[in-house]
Formats: C-alpha cells, structure tokens, sequence
C-alpha cells in the first residue's frame, strides 16, 4: 500500500497547482511537493487536529527567510549628495538672472526719461555752478520740483576722477568715466536749465551771475546775466604751481581729460622719439625718464598705471626701450600717501621698489625746464643739496588752487577777508557772511581734506537741507493761510482749523531737526601697480588696513560701485576686461 501512494498523490498535487485559494495551497503543498520524503507526504493523512499545528509549522519556515526584506526591512531610499553645492548653483544662477534683468532695467530706464515738469516762475532761483562732485551729487539728490534750477558750467559732463590715471595709459577709455550732465538732468522731475559757459564773476550785491560761452563756436550773446534767490559754488580748484617757475609751461596736470590725453602722446612721443635713428645715448635715456611729482593718491596711482603699461605692452612692442625706460615718483614730504596708516605706506614702498619705481622723498622742486628739473634734495645728515633731475616726461600731481572767480567772490565779503585756501563755510555749508550762498567742493573749506569724497557727501547734505527747506516753506505758507481763516470762522470749524494749525506745527518741528553737516570718511584706496593695491576703510569704531592682489579686486569692486550709472559700469568693465586680454593700445592717439 505503501508503494502505491506516491501514484495516488500525483493527481493530487496537479490538483493542488490549479487551486487559487491561498490556505488551500499551503495546506496542500507538503502533499503537492514531488520530491518530498514519504514522512512528510503521509502527513497529509494525519487527523485534522493536527493539520494546523503542522501547517503553521511548514509556513513559518518557509516564510521566514523572506520577512527581514519583503516587510520588516524595506529597500533604502538612496542618499541626497552634493546638497549644498547645488543649493549654491541654484542661488547664483537665480542671482546672475536677477543681476542681469535689473541693468537692463536700468539701461532702459535710462533711455526713456519721463515727461518733466515745466518750471513756475513764483518758486525760487538756485543756481549752481559747476559739474564735479559736489554739484553733481546736489543735483542727484534735490527735488527740483521745490526750485527753478539753473546750472552753469564749462565742462557738460561730470568726470569720475579717482580712474582718470587709468585714461593716460589706455587701460581705460576716457569716455567711459565720463556722464554727460544733460542725461543727469533729463531724468529729474521738473525741468532743470543748463547753459554751457564759464562764470565770469559772482555780485553778491545783487545776487547776479555773470556767464561767458568759450566754445570755439560762439554765438551772437557771448556773455549774459543770470540773477539768482540761492547759489551754490562747486567751481572746484586749479592745479597749484606753488609760484615755482617753468611748471605750467612745461608740466602735465592730471585733472581733467585732456590732461589725460595730453599725457597720453606725450609718453608715446618720448617713446617713439628715443627710438630714432642715431639718437645719443644720454638724450635717450633723457627721454625715457618719465617724472611724477606728488606722492599723493593720484601721483601713486599714476606711477603705478605708468609701470604696468611699460610691462604689460610697451616692452612687448618696443623691446629696445628695456635698460632704459624709468620711472620716478618725486614728494617733497618724508613719505608718499600721508593719509594712509605706516604699514601701508611701507608697503606701497617696498612695492614701488620690486616693480622699479624710484621714490625721492624729501626732495623740493626750485625749477622746471623742457629738458631738467631743478630740485633741493635733504641728505641724511640734514643738509640740502641742490641736483638736476632731467626728464622726457613731467606730470604735476600735487595740491590745490583758487579759481580767479572763487578770488573776486571772496574780495566781495568782508568775513572772507582772512580766508586763504578758499571760501570758508560754517556747518551748513553756508559761506560765511553771506545768507544765500553755499559752497561745496574743493573751492570751501570745510575743516575736512579736499578729496571727492568729502565733497559728494557735502553735495548730498546740501540735496537734503534745500528738500527740507522747501517743505517748510511750503508748510509755513500753510500756517499763514489757516491762520487767516481761522479768524474769520467760528465754532466747530474755528476748531478743526485750530487742531490743524497744531498739526503743521508739529510738521514743521519735525522737518526743522536736520542737524549740520559732519563727515563720515570711509575709507581711503590707492592703486600701486602690478595688480595690487592698498586700502585703509573704515569698518565699525576702527580701521581695516590692507594690501595686495585680493585689495586691487576690492579696488575694482569699489569704483564699479560708485561709478554715476550703468552705463559707466559696464563701460568700465568692458575696458578692463579689452585690456586683460588685447593689452593696451600702443598708437600715438
């Protein structure tokens, strides 16, 4: 009998294949398995008593194997990498876009100014004059709805002076530092005039000033008359000779951009000059001894722009000029950048000797002729020797000095009579003796160096006082009409006029808080070539001073950032980026 079952159980087992009921199978499938042994398959006979025991014997072991991965352990979701690197990529990205569609914004913007206000002849006249800094900075920041405003100036473009060294040398180009004043004025909310010429002289007496057109092109009406309610003189200052003789007849001046033009031939005719055919020797290297004198900011930064620009490009082109091409910085004081902390100043020196740049400290210029400097040098010892310095090139880098307008100005007002390095100014700016005249720049002294700096920060305070001003005039006028009215009106309106009455007056103590002017340096940078760069800035109650590669970017950053617009960034830029990789123009013009 024994051997007939397994003949038995095969109908059974494909019996138990078409089953789909799941506690049919696993009842089954200790019967169902063919290669079972004959224990096992007569288990299936047992009494249904035992059934469940053995069944749940027989699941449990074949289930177990499979429980830690198909229900207690589930697959493991894969690990995020590289998280913050992403997050990274996604803000830059999402910064570089936002960076993009605000300059076009802006770029826009500046090509389609808005309809402008035409001026009301009962508001009052300002007139300024000039177009530097502080000017500028007054006219960036004044409501002119408040004022009919009137501005007068020679140059019809505000200059950004700090990269103005770089336009000798062509790093730069001379026209992307420059902002032309209408595109300034045309984007303000009421009309604003300009008027091209010169001021010829300042009545004070009776608040008029004189104006002269000297264009090449002249009109019929060379000179006019513009009276004025307030002025402000932002005339700036001329390059100051110090009465040394030969100065202005041989020297270049680094103030304006023809100046910088005028220099920039000047390096490349010495150049092109030493290179002649049968040119001595002595006159050669006469030629290419290229002279700074001032060891200020802008001497420095020159120097610096002068050295790069034999490196970078004319030793390059003009490999003959190698042994002989020289470069001297020459200050009378002990040492260069004043303004500057010790370690900086030691740093920029020890700088200018790597790149192989002269600096003659203690060293006073008596006389300059077109070939010579005559200078008084101080020996160690204290003694002073007189030497001759001869030069191809001379750049007068170094003070300042009054315009021949500022002068008449000055000769007008009894309380200017002990003023000598311009017209002295109290803490509102305004010039002393006077009730209507303010002045800003380099032409007043203010107790604070005449730097741009300080002279932008006056133009804004004057911006904020003049706003201010014309709010309490206007709020004053106010409080003489209600007054008036309150006298003829009686009960509950008599009353609402009252409280008011009491609320411009609150206004009014209001506005009238604006303090006086006060300085807030922040911070002072020099370029010194081979892409470095020194700076002193303020931050919080002290200083931090640096120098190197790393302050040469901040250099960059920072003069991008107060550039006048978005035009002139870009500009900028783009200049500096043309020289990286082309190096810069070797032509004459």
């Amino acid at each position: 009998m024994a051997s007939k079952l397994p003949m038995r159980m095969k109908p059974v087992s494909f019996a138990c294949a078409s089953r789909r009921s799941l506690s049919s199978l696993a009842s089954t499938s200790s019967v169902c398995r063919p290669n079972t042994p004959l224990v096992q398959r007569q288990s299936a006979f047992r009494p249904r008593a035992v059934l469940p025991r053995s069944f749940r014997r027989s699941y449990a072991e074949d289930a177990a194997p499979q429980a830690p991965q198909v229900i207690l352990s589930p697959a493991p979701t894969p690990k995020k990498r590289f998280r913050f690197l992403r997050t990274l990529w996604r803000v830059t990205y999402i910064s570089l876009l936002a960076g993009v569609g605000y300059t076009a914004y802006t770029v826009w913007e500046l090509n389609h100014p808005p309809e402008q206000l035409d001026p009301d002849p009962k508001k009052k006249t300002l007139v300024i004059l000039g177009t530097g800094w502080g000017s500028v900075s007054l006219l960036k920041n004044l409501d002119t709805e408040n004022y009919n405003v009137v501005v007068v100036s020679p140059r019809n473009y505000f200059l950004f002076t700090p990269l103005l060294p770089s336009c000798t040398t062509g790093t730069i180009e001379h026209r992307s530092i420059m902002e032309p004043i209408r595109n300034i004025l045309r984007h303000k909310k009421a009309k604003v005039s300009y008027y091209e010429a010169e001021c010829t002289k300042i009545d004070y007496a009776k608040k008029i000033v004189y104006a002269k057109d000297n264009s090449e092109i002249k009109g019929d009406n060379m000179e006019t008359e513009i009276p004025f309610d307030m002025l402000v003189v932002g005339v700036g200052a001329e390059n100051a000779t110090f009465g040394i003789p030969g100065v202005r007849e041989h020297g270049c001046f680094l103030k304006e951009v023809g100046d910088a033009q005028k220099i920039r031939k000047r390096i490349m005719d010495c150049v092109e000059t030493a290179t002649f055919k049968d040119q001595p020797a002595e006159e050669v290297k006469r030629l290419l001894h290229m002279v700074v004198v001032g060891g200020g900011p802008t001497g420095v930064e020159f120097a610096g722009e002068l050295q790069d620009f034999f490196q970078e490009d004319l030793l390059k082109w003009v490999p003959q000029i190698r042994d002989d091409f020289h470069v001297s910085l020459v200050e009378a004081l002990p040492n260069v950048l004043p303004m500057f902390s010790k370690q900086l100043i030691e740093y920029t020196e020890s700088s200018f000797k790597e790149e192989h740049i002269e600096i003659r400290t203690k060293t006073m210029v008596k006389n300059v002729t077109d070939k010579f400097i005559e200078a008084e040098v101080q020996q160690p010892d204290g003694t002073k020797k007189l030497e001759t310095i001869p030069y191809g090139l001379l750049v007068w880098a170094t003070g300042n000095a009054l315009r021949p307008v500022v002068k008449d100005l000055m000769t007008q007002i009894p309380a200017q009579a002990k003023a000598r390095r311009g017209l002295e100014v109290n803490e509102y700016l305004v010039v002393n003796g006077t009730e209507n005249i303010w002045g800003v720049g380099d032409c007043a002294v203010a107790n604070y160096a005449p730097t741009a700096q300080v002279a932008a920060q006056e133009g804004a305070f004057l911006a904020r006082l003049f706003n201010t001003m014309a709010k309490t005039d206007a709020i004053e006028d106010e409080l003489r009409d209600l007054s008036a009215k309150q006298a003829t009106t009686a009960g509950d309106e008599r009353n609402a006029i009252l409280g008011e009455i009491r609320e411009r007056q609150r206004q009014l103590r209001r506005i009238k808080q604006i303090g006086p002017f006060q300085y807030s340096h922040q911070g002072s940078l020099a370029y010194i070539g081979a892409e470095k760069a020194v700076a002193d800035v303020s931050w919080f109650s002290g200083n931090i001073a640096s120098g190197g590669t790393l302050t040469y970017l901040f250099w960059k950053s920072a003069y991008l950032s107060m550039c006048f617009s978005a035009r002139n960034r870009i500009l900028v830029a783009f200049d500096w980026t043309k020289a990286k990789f082309f190096g810069r123009d070797v032509s004459r013009e």
